[in-house]
């Protein structure tokens, strides 16, 4: 029975194909930050956009670690990606919560699919921090965006969005886990949740 709590090679297969579809999902609305609206759409988007893939990971999540390994994995790739090292820190938490989340339906809880997805997606919102942490760094990096864009978006997220932010990617997050609940539904009876 210990032998089955440890990670496998079909586990880790599991955790590279659905990390990467949800980094797909998060890379593709990325884009959308190129337009100063499109950045507040992130934890709008991606929590609606990979609620599915999402939960079909959660089909597969049978071991401890594996949604914390896929939480590092896309804070890792964030760092590499320009984003700071945030989201990386975000990530680890963020994805240690999942995880106990998750486990605390015995890995088969249709009722634990939401808080675990709007916990895990919550690393998006460390995202938004550099902008007011390090606001003018940040910009200093980002030269070719131009005036117009930075003034845009300091009119769209003054100092208070950044708990709107956190909550519209938790409701976003569940909204998204519903939805995908319902579409997924013979997928999760086959796979024996409940």
């Amino acid at each position: 029975m210990e032998e089955s709590k440890k990670l496998n090679g079909k586990d880790l297969i599991n955790i590279g194909i659905y990390t990467a579809l949800y980094f797909v999902c998060v890379f593709v609305v990325a884009m959308l930050g190129l337009i100063p609206v499109g950045l507040l759409l992130l934890v709008v988007l991606v929590p609606l956009i990979a609620a599915i893939p999402f939960t079909m990971y959660l089909t597969k999540v049978r071991k401890p670690g594996m949604l914390f390994i896929s939480a590092i994995i896309i804070g890792v790739l964030m760092l590499l990606t320009g984003m700071g090292y945030y989201a990386l820190v975000l990530s680890v938490i963020t994805g240690i919560v999942a995880e106990l989340i998750w486990k605390s339906g015995d890995y088969r809880s249709i009722g634990k699919i939401a808080p675990t997805y709007a916990v895990f997606n919550l690393w998006m919102w460390a995202n938004y921090l550099p902008l007011f942490l390090e606001h003018d760094a940040y910009v200093a990096a980002r030269p070719d965006y131009g005036e117009t864009y930075w003034q845009a978006l300091e009119t769209l997220l003054p100092p208070w969005m950044l708990v709107v932010l956190a909550i519209a990617c938790i409701v976003f997050s569940i909204l998204g886990a519903l939805y995908a609940k319902k579409v997924l539904a013979k997928k999760m009876a086959a796979a024996g949740m409940e």
